[in-house]
Protein backbone atom coordinates (compact mmCIF):
# COMPACT_ATOMS: atom_id res chain seq x y z
CA UNK A 1 0.00 0.00 0.00
CA UNK A 2 0.90 3.76 -0.75
CA UNK A 3 0.45 6.63 0.12
CA UNK A 4 -2.61 7.09 -2.26
CA UNK A 5 -3.84 3.91 -1.09
CA UNK A 6 -3.84 5.47 2.59
CA UNK A 7 -5.77 8.93 1.01
CA UNK A 8 -8.68 6.82 -0.18
CA UNK A 9 -8.80 4.71 3.39
CA UNK A 10 -8.76 8.38 4.79
CA UNK A 11 -11.06 9.91 3.05
CA UNK A 12 -13.94 6.72 3.04
CA UNK A 13 -13.12 6.69 7.16
CA UNK A 14 -14.17 10.71 7.57
CA UNK A 15 -17.40 9.87 5.39
CA UNK A 16 -18.42 7.12 7.37
CA UNK A 17 -17.72 8.91 10.58
CA UNK A 18 -19.91 11.93 9.19
CA UNK A 19 -22.30 9.95 8.19
CA UNK A 20 -22.40 8.11 12.06
CA UNK A 21 -22.04 11.56 13.58
CA UNK A 22 -25.26 13.42 11.67
CA UNK A 23 -27.32 9.92 11.16
CA UNK A 24 -28.81 8.71 7.74
CA UNK A 25 -31.77 11.72 7.60
CA UNK A 26 -29.82 14.37 8.02
CA UNK A 27 -27.10 13.50 5.56
CA UNK A 28 -30.02 13.05 3.09
CA UNK A 29 -31.65 16.17 3.93
CA UNK A 30 -28.17 17.50 3.73
CA UNK A 31 -27.49 16.44 0.30
CA UNK A 32 -31.07 16.90 -0.49
CA UNK A 33 -30.52 20.39 0.07
CA UNK A 34 -27.36 20.77 -1.77
CA UNK A 35 -28.82 20.11 -4.96
CA UNK A 36 -32.23 22.41 -4.20
CA UNK A 37 -30.13 24.93 -3.55
CA UNK A 38 -28.27 24.75 -6.58
CA UNK A 39 -31.52 24.45 -8.14
CA UNK A 40 -33.02 26.83 -6.46
CA UNK A 41 -30.49 29.41 -7.31
CA UNK A 42 -29.75 28.39 -10.58
CA UNK A 43 -33.57 28.97 -11.81
CA UNK A 44 -34.23 31.62 -10.09
CA UNK A 45 -31.69 34.08 -10.11
CA UNK A 46 -32.41 36.27 -12.92
CA UNK A 47 -36.02 36.24 -11.90
CA UNK A 48 -34.45 37.55 -8.46
CA UNK A 49 -31.83 39.92 -9.93
CA UNK A 50 -34.52 41.68 -11.80
CA UNK A 51 -36.04 42.56 -8.45
CA UNK A 52 -32.20 44.24 -7.53
CA UNK A 53 -31.99 46.54 -10.82
CA UNK A 54 -33.08 49.66 -8.96
CA UNK A 55 -30.48 48.98 -6.05
CA UNK A 56 -27.84 47.14 -7.58
CA UNK A 57 -26.63 48.93 -11.00
CA UNK A 58 -23.67 46.31 -12.35
CA UNK A 59 -26.03 43.15 -14.04
CA UNK A 60 -22.73 40.54 -12.89
CA UNK A 61 -23.14 41.56 -9.60
CA UNK A 62 -27.03 41.67 -9.27
CA UNK A 63 -26.83 37.92 -10.71
CA UNK A 64 -24.50 36.82 -8.21
CA UNK A 65 -25.84 38.44 -4.95
CA UNK A 66 -29.39 37.17 -6.67
CA UNK A 67 -27.70 33.32 -7.01
CA UNK A 68 -26.22 33.87 -3.69
CA UNK A 69 -28.75 35.17 -1.59
CA UNK A 70 -30.31 32.06 -2.98
CA UNK A 71 -28.61 29.44 -2.07
CA UNK A 72 -27.71 30.78 1.16
CA UNK A 73 -31.46 30.91 1.91
CA UNK A 74 -31.91 27.22 0.44
CA UNK A 75 -29.28 25.88 2.32
CA UNK A 76 -30.69 28.12 5.86
CA UNK A 77 -34.03 26.80 5.37
CA UNK A 78 -32.21 22.52 4.66
CA UNK A 79 -30.54 23.10 7.70
CA UNK A 80 -33.39 23.96 10.26
CA UNK A 81 -35.34 20.89 8.35
CA UNK A 82 -32.17 18.48 9.29
CA UNK A 83 -31.92 19.62 12.83
CA UNK A 84 -35.75 19.08 13.18
CA UNK A 85 -35.43 15.28 11.35
CA UNK A 86 -32.76 14.71 13.59
CA UNK A 87 -35.25 15.80 16.90
CA UNK A 88 -37.63 13.63 15.44
CA UNK A 89 -35.30 10.46 15.16
CA UNK A 90 -34.01 11.33 18.75
CA UNK A 91 -37.77 10.97 20.02
CA UNK A 92 -38.88 8.29 18.51
CA UNK A 93 -36.02 6.25 19.32
CA UNK A 94 -34.29 5.29 16.38
CA UNK A 95 -30.94 7.09 16.70
CA UNK A 96 -28.82 4.09 17.09
CA UNK A 97 -30.49 2.79 13.53
CA UNK A 98 -30.28 6.50 12.10
CA UNK A 99 -26.69 6.10 13.01
CA UNK A 100 -25.91 2.64 11.61
CA UNK A 101 -27.22 3.49 8.07
CA UNK A 102 -25.15 6.99 8.07
CA UNK A 103 -22.08 4.94 7.83
CA UNK A 104 -23.28 2.87 5.37
CA UNK A 105 -24.16 6.24 3.76
CA UNK A 106 -21.11 7.64 4.64
CA UNK A 107 -19.49 4.57 2.75
CA UNK A 108 -21.36 5.06 0.05
CA UNK A 109 -20.79 8.38 -1.00
CA UNK A 110 -16.96 8.55 0.54
CA UNK A 111 -16.43 5.47 -2.30
CA UNK A 112 -18.27 7.79 -4.93
CA UNK A 113 -16.17 11.11 -4.31
CA UNK A 114 -12.80 8.57 -4.53
CA UNK A 115 -14.58 7.51 -8.16
CA UNK A 116 -15.66 10.76 -9.53
CA UNK A 117 -11.84 11.79 -8.76
CA UNK A 118 -10.53 8.51 -10.24
CA UNK A 119 -12.53 9.88 -13.07
CA UNK A 120 -11.17 13.46 -13.21
CA UNK A 121 -7.76 11.74 -12.87
CA UNK A 122 -8.11 10.21 -15.60
CA UNK A 123 -8.06 13.29 -18.22
CA UNK A 124 -4.56 13.70 -16.96
CA UNK A 125 -0.99 12.00 -17.01
CA UNK A 126 -1.33 10.88 -13.06
CA UNK A 127 -2.92 7.08 -13.85
CA UNK A 128 0.73 6.88 -15.50
CA UNK A 129 3.00 7.86 -12.60
CA UNK A 130 4.69 5.00 -10.82
CA UNK A 131 2.28 5.43 -7.61
CA UNK A 132 -0.72 4.94 -9.03
CA UNK A 133 0.07 1.78 -10.67
CA UNK A 134 1.38 0.54 -7.61
CA UNK A 135 -1.83 1.40 -5.50
CA UNK A 136 -3.98 -1.89 -4.29
CA UNK A 137 -7.14 0.43 -4.29
CA UNK A 138 -6.87 2.24 -6.96
CA UNK A 139 -7.36 -0.51 -9.53
CA UNK A 140 -10.85 -0.92 -8.27
CA UNK A 141 -11.72 2.85 -7.96
CA UNK A 142 -10.89 2.32 -11.79
CA UNK A 143 -13.39 0.12 -13.00
CA UNK A 144 -15.59 2.30 -11.38
CA UNK A 145 -14.41 5.38 -13.33
CA UNK A 146 -14.70 3.28 -16.79
CA UNK A 147 -18.53 2.31 -15.76
CA UNK A 148 -18.90 6.55 -14.76
CA UNK A 149 -17.47 6.65 -18.25
CA UNK A 150 -20.38 5.49 -20.14
CA UNK A 151 -22.56 8.38 -18.58
CA UNK A 152 -20.35 11.38 -19.99
CA UNK A 153 -20.97 12.81 -23.80
CA UNK A 154 -18.65 10.87 -26.58
CA UNK A 155 -16.22 13.92 -26.90
CA UNK A 156 -15.22 13.63 -23.31
CA UNK A 157 -15.42 10.08 -22.77
CA UNK A 158 -12.66 9.81 -25.21
CA UNK A 159 -9.76 11.29 -23.21
CA UNK A 160 -10.11 9.28 -20.23
CA UNK A 161 -7.32 6.94 -20.43
CA UNK A 162 -6.00 4.49 -17.89
CA UNK A 163 -3.15 2.13 -18.15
Amino acid sequence: MNWADYLIIIIIALSMLMGLWRGLLREVISLATWIAAFAVAFLFAESVAARLVPYIDLPSLRIAVAFGGLFLATLLVGGLVGILASYLVHYTGLTGTDRVLGVTFGLVRGAAIIAVLVLAAGFTPLPQDPWWRESLLLPHFQEIALWLRDFLPEELAQNLEFP
